[in-house]
């Protein structure tokens, strides 16, 4: 089938109500080495790879789909993951496991510690290419 013959995806598919993320791409210098870290973390696994993409489903119909980039440097990004709080100890220990250093503050300054904002429990750590991951069980209180 050629690519303008190809079926829309998304064509039996019911559409939706309210705008959500689909997927986000996520820069690497080696995309199966950040895929299989966040996984590892996380809890989750690395999926098949997509074309130049490599995904991580996150279970709730977002996918981060790792991509190389190969000649030019990797900006740092935040990236936040609402994690069950039955999971963050584990969660944390795979952390350890790895010889990864967590903070509980974004600028990296109190290692070793979680913070405890909104009445839940958070961390922050580096990934291989240095975005600046967090876990956290409660999501932020935004003003209204």
């Amino acid at each position: 089938m050629s690519h303008t013959q190809q079926q829309d995806p998304h064509e039996s598919q019911q559409g939706v109500d309210v705008v959500q993320l689909d997927h986000h791409a996520v820069y690497a210098t080696d995309r199966g080495l950040s895929a299989e870290f966040i996984a590892a973390v996380l809890g989750l696994e690395v999926g098949a790879p997509f074309g130049p993409f490599l995904p991580v489903d996150l279970g709730n119909g977002v996918t981060l789909d790792y991509y190389e980039l190969r000649d030019e440097p990797v900006q740092s990004q935040h990236y936040a993951f609402l994690v069950p709080d039955r999971q963050f100890d584990c969660m944390i220990a795979r952390l350890q496991m790895l010889d990864v250093t967590y903070y509980a503050d974004p600028r990296h300054s109190e290692p070793g510690r979680i913070n405890r904002l909104f009445g839940g429990r958070g961390a922050y750590f580096k990934d291989p290419d240095g975005h600046n991951m967090e876990i956290m069980t409660r999501p932020y209180a935004r003003p209204r």
